[in-house]
């Protein structure tokens, strides 16, 4: 961000702010798409940055969905039903009534269970809806099945994919073994190992595999320091997703590698002092508001800025970044090296374009949620939402 958006986006917005740019999100986009083999599929997780699904409409093919609380704000964006994929652990009847009686079953199920099949079949059967099914296989978490459940799910699938009222088409396979995963021998065993299921499925049920949903968990680098050759890990990944000996269609699910660059989150300085010799800031937010992944204690550096921006040497002084929560685990970074550091600064924390607005402890203390700006790629500022209390929410006092 150049200094007079930053000046119009605190101007406008005030802090702190999380601000998303369409310019970093799309060029992002086309990244991937251009490392990717030709016609890999890209899928947008919704849940690593709800407020950005609009936008990216026509760049991502499809959307996973993990809540109803998420399938309801893909409604109300106005997202093509086409492309959800309705997943997650915990499908609850009312919500999937809900997706059957307003057309949002249009795209892909998935089955992370045996019951949840079970329900999808019974609704399906109900509403008189065609709806397309993808089995979850496991990888030995909670998530998903086990390889001989997804078999015999795939099996019904064959005897319900012609029935008149509310048939079941088996759409492909879902897989996704978890995230930021920078080991490439990690990718060459589970593509090899979804290679010998999708052999298995051919031979024990006759069927052929569509389509392959797989979730890489490609990492986001948020730390000074941290080293990793992005462009060399695509290119051997790509090697490895187009090496496969089932040569079927693959959709690469993505969440924080898609979005997490987009994002900066402007936090102000609100007070300084020094306490036995340690320097210390308090900001106007805190890790209610602000979560990096592989944070520990603040020892990690995020990458970050300091404005109005600095001319002095960092070196002759480092600050503690503090949080505005009355707890001691309240501490955003330790000894980050900055020159004359006052009250009314802003930091700028980079790379805060996934989970980060999402997973903070946002209700302890009862302060505000923090405004959320997005950037056109023309510099105009469109406010997604203002700041928000929440202290009715503890009060329990609302009827």
């Amino acid at each position: 961000m150049d200094q007079t958006l930053i000046q119009n986006l605190l101007e406008r917005c005030g802090c702190p702010v999380y601000v998303f740019e369409e310019s970093v999100l799309s060029e992002r986009i086309s990244l991937l798409r251009n490392a990717l083999p030709d016609g890999t599929g890209l899928c947008f997780a919704v849940k690593a940055n709800p407020f950005i699904g609009r936008f990216i409409q026509d760049l991502a093919d499809r959307f996973e969905i993990c809540s109803p609380g998420e399938m309801y704000i893909c409604e109300q964006q106005g997202l093509d039903a086409q492309k959800y994929v309705l997943s997650g652990v915990h499908k609850d009847e009312a919500s999937m009534r809900y997706a059957f009686e307003h057309g949002l079953c249009s795209g892909i199920l998935t089955a992370e269970s045996v019951n949840q099949f079970e329900l999808l079949v019974s609704l399906a059967a109900e509403y008189g809806q065609k709806i397309r099914v993808m089995p979850r296989l496991t990888n030995g978490s909670q998530f998903g099945m086990e390889a001989e459940e997804v078999i015999e799910l795939i099996r019904r699938c064959g005897e319900l994919k012609d029935r008149r009222e509310g048939a079941v088409v088996f759409a492909g396979i879902h897989y996704f073994s978890g995230t930021q995963k920078t080991s490439l021998k990690k990718h060459r065993r589970e593509l090899a190992m979804l290679d010998d299921f999708i052999d298995r499925i051919r031979e024990e049920t006759g069927t052929e595999v569509p389509e392959l949903e797989y979730g890489p968990g490609f990492p986001a680098m948020y730390f000074e320091g941290e080293e990793f050759d992005e462009s060399a890990y695509l290119e051997e990944f790509s090697t490895l997703l187009a090496g496969m000996r089932n040569r079927l269609p693959v959709t690469v699910e993505l969440g924080r590698g898609i979005a997490a660059s987009c994002g900066s989150f402007l936090s102000r300085v609100a007070d300084v002092k020094c306490n036995h010799g340690e320097n210390y800031a308090i900001l106007d937010s805190g890790i209610h508001h602000l979560t990096y992944y592989g944070q520990f204690m603040a020892m990690k550096h995020p990458v970050c800025e300091i404005w109005p921006p600095r001319e002095g040497a960092a070196e002759d002084e480092a600050w503690n970044l503090c949080g505005s929560l009355c707890t001691f685990n309240d501490l955003l970074v330790k000894k980050l090296p900055v020159h004359d550091l006052k009250v009314g600064d802003v930091i700028i924390f980079k790379n805060t374009g996934a989970y980060c607005m999402t997973e903070g402890i946002s209700l302890f203390l009862s302060r505000d949620l923090p405004a959320v700006a997005w950037v056109k790629k023309n510099g105009e500022i469109r406010l997604l939402r203002h700041a928000q209390p929440v202290w009715g929410l503890n009060s329990g006092m609302q009827s």
